[in-house]
């Protein structure tokens, strides 16, 4: 994150022509002139090209590019090691920024080459896939294959991979760079190394390795002030270090105290201890509880009070752990929130330049884009904070953390979100969402959708949707998937959709659920013919069973007072059982287990053992 800076965005009309050519943020585009063919009838005379001394990173995404074209294409790309002083065969697809490429394309500026930028750019008959260290090589290689050859991974277990024996590409010029510095879908479903680099996703949380390319690594990463203090060690006999409530210093459900001297010295050493146990790490955060109780003391309200904003004295904190620490650590972010208490930007204090303020949106209105006036507190603080800092992130939420497996409709508002965090010059996102289980609503359109709107936020979100269920569903269920998007978006209309949402809501009565249920019926038949997708569209009817099951007395009476048809079985628990089975997967398809329901940890068991009690 430090190496990489993101430039201010034009005009409007400028990014979406840029971005409708190439599907890239471009930075420049050449017209198309003669095609290389990369493969007529299922043969080649294209090798896959990389310096002798290439990095892992570099190896990586040469085998990847020639394991992934023979599949396309259904014939053996070779793989070839140039020494530096080598010429390129005269087809080749050179991989990497190694010697043989600077020598053999001479126009590209090596030099200024960011570590997540691309460069895509043909000479003759040779292709460049190449860009800046650790992780750029390895997207140059998945942006071509996703752009030029269609190539889908959607999931960690489902790929699209098109038949194409006669393969021609046409020119390309492209060099490009993710909108985003930081790129996190916080789905469990894009823990996946391979799946994160694959779509761009550069999480700490995917574990990728540095033969992937690494990831941009946090120590702490959030919720730190007690890791860094623990009271069980300091409370006894540094009282003073914890915060002032209610006249009584306290460490139950508290936080710091910011304007403590000895605790400023303490917790610099601290994190100079952090640091120097993770040498890799790129960011530390030096972040508040999870809860409120800000210290009330007179020093902290003062400053605070001044402020406007609680973000005084924790801004005023951190900016002095960081001016301390930076010569020290000069390559190192340091990182805290605006969350809760501490979300409205302070009238004077300003972040360093070495400080990234994360930004949250929990209080928000989930069903609307973040730039709805339902949403306009939250919009004022966003711009707020661009205004005055030039490290602004985003902690935004994209799942209800009371109920993973229950429809969630703000599907049609991911897109709008990020291409509002880019227009306010956000640097890096972190979408959190059902995290601990397989199993949770949407969860893999999400991961992918996001995924390809963090690099590229100026997509049509929309089309992007159709895509995956068309692809990850198949064709025969897709439109009646697509069409409960749609009803079910509009029956969530005028109610606040919150990551902490009820069962109760509007588009849970009987008369949209009854339609929801139809349309997965619909999907679940028209999908019966082909095995792995009809797995697939049982497993994403759960969310619409789950409510069914939580709400059925209610249900069933406004159906009786509706004298509507019952569209389900009339036994609940035949209903529960057949949840049961799904939700406890199969070993082939680890995918398929359901082991949270939420955040909580309720499990399946005890979701069905509530109804089974409820009922006697």
């Amino acid at each position: 994150m430090p190496s990489i800076a993101v430039a201010r965005r034009p005009g409007p009309d400028s990014w979406l022509r840029a971005f409708a050519a190439c599907a890239l943020l471009a930075l420049g585009i050449l017209p198309a002139s003669a095609a290389l063919e990369l493969a007529r009838q299922g043969t080649t005379r294209y090798v896959v090209a990389h310096a002798a001394n290439a990095t892992p990173a570099e190896l990586h995404a040469a085998r990847e590019l020639a394991t992934t074209l023979g599949q396309i294409c259904g014939c053996a790309f070779p793989v070839v090691a140039l020494a530096d002083d080598a010429d390129l065969p005269r087809r080749a697809l050179v991989v990497g920024a190694g010697a043989p490429s600077r020598r053999q394309f001479p126009g590209v500026d090596w030099d200024t080459l960011g570590a997540e930028e691309i460069v895509l750019q043909t000479r003759g008959t040779r292709l460049l896939l190449a860009g800046g260290s650790p992780r750029g090589t390895l997207y140059a290689v998945s942006r071509f294959l996703q752009d030029q050859c269609g190539v889908r991974w959607w999931t960690p277990w489902a790929t699209h991979l098109p038949s194409r024996p006669n393969l021609k590409i046409e020119t390309l010029a492209v060099r490009a760079k993710p909108a985003f510095e930081v790129r996190d879908p916080f789905w469990h479903v894009a823990f996946d190394p391979r799946w994160a680099v694959r779509n761009f996703s550069n999480s700490q949380s995917a574990r990728i390795p540095a033969e992937l390319g690494g990831a941009v690594e946090y120590k702490g990463f959030v919720h730190t002030f007690y890791p860094l203090v623990p009271p069980e060690e300091h409370f006894d006999k540094h009282p003073e270090w914890y915060s002032l409530l209610e006249g009584k210093r306290t460490h139950q459900r508290a936080q710091l105290c910011l304007t403590q001297p000895e605790l400023l010295e303490f917790t610099i050493g601290r994190v100079r201890a952090w640091l120097r146990e993770a040498p890799q790490a790129r960011l530390v955060s030096i972040s508040q509880n999870d809860w409120y109780g800000a210290c009330q003391c007179d020093p902290c309200k003062a400053l605070d009070d001044a402020e406007g904003s609680h973000a005084g004295t924790m801004l005023t904190f951190v900016n002095a752990i960081a001016a301390r620490l930076e010569s020290e650590f000069p390559h190192v972010l340091f990182d805290t929130l605006a969350y809760q208490y501490t979300r409205k930007p302070p009238r004077t204090v300003r972040p360093r330049t070495n400080v990234v303020v994360r930004l949250c949106s929990i209080e928000c209105d989930f069903r609307e884009p973040l730039s709805h006036p339902s949403n306009a507190a939250f919009a004022d603080d966003l711009r707020g904070w661009s205004q005055i800092t030039d490290r602004l992130a985003i902690w935004d939420y994209t799942t209800d953390f009371s109920h993973y497996v229950q429809p969630h409709p703000n599907w049609f508002v991911l897109g709008e979100n990020l291409r509002f965090f880019h227009q306010h010059h956000v640097r890096g996102v972190f979408e959190q969402g059902a995290y601990q289980s397989a199993g949770s609503e949407m969860a893999e359109m999400r991961a992918w959708v996001l995924a390809q709107l963090l690099w590229n936020p100026f997509q049509d979100d929309r089309a992007l949707i159709r895509e995956f269920v068309q692809g990850y569903f198949g064709p025969q269920a897709a439109p009646h998937i697509l069409r409960y998007f749609e009803d079910l978006h509009a029956a969530s209309a005028g109610a606040k959709l919150t990551c902490f949402a009820k069962t109760d809501q509007p588009c849970f009565r009987f008369a949209p659920l009854s339609a929801a249920e139809a349309h997965w019926q619909a999907a679940e038949s028209a999908s019966a013919a082909h095995p792995e997708f009809h797995r697939r569209v049982q497993g994403a009817h759960l969310p619409v069973r789950y409510v069914w099951l939580s709400r059925w007395d209610a249900l069933r009476a406004e159906c009786e007072a509706a004298g509507g048809r019952w569209p389900l079985p009339e036994s609940r628990a035949e209903v529960a059982d057949a949840f049961a089975r799904l939700a406890a997967g199969s070993d082939d398809a680890p995918w398929t287990r359901i082991t949270h329901l939420n955040e909580g940890g309720r499990t399946v068991a005890q979701f069905l053992e509530k109804l089974t009690n409820a009922a006697r």
